[in-house]
């Protein structure tokens, strides 16, 4: 245990400035360094920060939604499964269209190829 009384550490914290201050003299002098600190702030960049802020927010919503619908498709037995094979009729019915000629296929490349060439430089 320590040898301090619970009186002698009321005594030894009284004596500082902070604790002579009213609320609202301390409150000015919070206030004050908010202030100052926020009159630093170079606010013609904040733009950028806003629409970060923005995006990561709408990202959010429906990343939400789509939960919510993906979880009421599943509720129902019968729909994950119809969806299943719609999925697989309609790679196959674009495979059919896109890959069965070699004019295609070098076609389907071509377009891979410029799609690359656009988004990744």
């Amino acid at each position: 245990m320590s040898d301090n009384t619970p009186e002698s550490n009321q005594d030894s914290g009284s004596d500082t400035n902070s604790e002579n201050k009213s609320f609202s003299e301390k409150y000015s002098d919070v206030m004050g360094k908010i202030n100052e600190t926020l009159g630093t702030i170079d606010w013609t960049q904040m733009g950028k920060y806003g629409k970060a802020a923005g995006i990561i927010a709408v990202v959010v919503i429906a990343q939400i939604i789509i939960k919510v619908v993906i979880d009421t498709i599943n509720f129902f037995p019968i729909l994950p499964g119809l969806l299943e094979l719609l999925g697989v009729v309609v790679v196959g019915q674009w495979s059919w269209q896109n890959l069965r000629t070699s004019e295609n296929r070098e076609a389907v490349l071509e377009k891979v190829q410029n799609l690359k060439k656009t988004y990744l430089g």
